[in-house]
């Protein structure tokens, strides 16, 4: 492994070719590429820009206006992740909502949120499922584990996601991807290959600095060959099949929808949703959920720097209405988000 990160490092060091604008689609990536300090010894010709990969980033104030709503309207318990809670709605967050009164419980995984749900039934408890195919499996998981369990008191409000719509809206937004290992652990590579044909070019990826490495070193060298490409760079964990028993779980308890994205707009079937069977564990169903647009804040630029047209530090209210404190905006928020981390990492 040392060897191929040193091998890695002088591919990247050497390279002396023309400007390249690499777009790094997961938010984990964003962090561990900071961390590592790899921004730092890139040629000046090799740009880095965040996208659209951080769920939490991604999901729209309406979403969050649903959820409060059900919170304070229905009384509902809430559970979920924890950087949700902070993420602005239209005029409350779930952190505003808690204190107001409503009940908003974190868990760490959806199972959790099943099993608080048998533990209360005296409560109604939904559980905000967000995320790409990485968690949407764990969602289908607990949703199977309350219909065996013959829980009545246990919803889902969906907001997950996929990928591939997403890809090819970003289409020309960067000259190379690096996709995210864990998503495509789950989906396979059927999509980022068949996206070669369309001028788009991308290496997975997986999280190690050997592994962020080797992906941008194998970018630089394809890249001077002229023609689009896919590699996949992370052979150990992604198959080109994905994984199957996650695929199917899904497809049993979920199907493809129009979703909104933060900062994106209305991407065609790019989102998923509860299929009709399973109405009674759909908490918009349930409780008959007003539609909810959602507003953000016109000054805040999170929809541009989830679509790499502006570094986080071009927002002007970067580092001073919106900090990790005080958040604007939901990149300032996750764990996952660019503007945390350039907050963090004082880019």
């Amino acid at each position: 492994m040392g060897n191929a990160k040193e091998k890695a490092l002088e591919i990247i060091r050497a390279y002396d070719g023309p400007h390249i604008r690499m777009m790094e689609v997961c938010g984990t990536h964003t962090h561990e590429l900071f961390r590592l300090g790899v921004r730092k010894i890139l040629p000046p010709q090799v740009e880095l820009i965040s996208g659209p990969g951080c769920p939490v980033c991604v999901t729209g104030p309406g979403f969050i206006d649903e959820a409060v709503w059900l919170a304070l309207e229905k009384g509902a318990a809430i559970c979920t992740f924890g950087d949700l809670v902070r993420v602005p709605g239209s005029e409350d967050s779930l952190a505003s909502a808690r204190a107001k009164g409503a009940k908003v419980k974190v868990v760490y995984s959806p199972p959790d949120a099943a099993d608080y749900a048998a533990d209360h039934p005296d409560e109604e408890v939904v559980f905000l499922s967000v995320g790409f195919e990485t968690t949407t499996p764990s969602s289908c998981v607990a949703l199977k584990s309350a219909q065996e369990s013959g829980l009545k008191n246990f919803s889902l409000l969906v907001s997950n996601k996929t990928m591939p719509q997403a890809y090819k809206m970003l289409k020309g937004s960067a000259d190379i991807f690096l996709y995210p290992g864990h998503v495509n652990a789950i989906a396979g590579n059927e999509v980022c290959k068949s996206l070669v044909s369309q001028g788009v070019s991308g290496v997975v990826t997986g999280f190690t600095a050997a592994e962020i490495l080797t992906a941008i070193a194998i970018s630089l060298k394809k890249y001077g060959e002229g023609k689009p490409f896919f590699v996949n760079a992370y052979p150990r964990v992604v198959k080109d099949e994905g994984n199957p028993q996650a695929q199917a779980i899904v497809d049993k308890y979920m199907e493809a929808c129009d979703s909104e994205w933060r900062g994106l707009g209305l991407i065609p079937g790019s989102g998923m949703k509860l299929r009709d069977e399973y109405a009674a564990f759909d908490a918009r169903k349930k409780f008959q959920v007003p539609p909810m647009k959602g507003r953000t804040n016109p000054a805040c630029r999170c929809g541009d720097v989830l679509q790499g047209r502006c570094r986080p530090v071009d927002c002007p209210l970067f580092g001073k209405a919106c900090t990790p404190l005080k958040p604007v905006g939901a990149c300032m928020v996750s764990g996952e988000g660019a503007c945390s981390a350039y907050y963090q990492y004082n880019e």
